[in-house]
């Protein structure tokens, strides 16, 4: 995913639409629709270096009475 990722950064800023990984070619055609597969290639990346688990503590307080 970081190959395609960096893959789709070095496009966009080249002014290029058209982004070639692993044998396939994906055309996007806005400007928007790289940063939204962008964003989804962050999460995914995200995602994979939590190791899909997130962390929840909980707190609790008493007076004692």
């Amino acid at each position: 995913m970081t190959v395609q990722r960096d893959a789709l950064l070095a496009a966009r800023y080249r002014g290029v639409r058209t982004v070639e990984t692993d044998g396939r070619r994906v055309t996007y055609a806005t400007d928007a629709e790289m940063v939204a597969a962008l964003t989804d290639l962050e999460r995914r990346i995200a995602a994979a270096n939590e190791g899909g688990r997130r962390r929840r503590i909980l707190t609790s307080a008493s007076k004692g009475l």
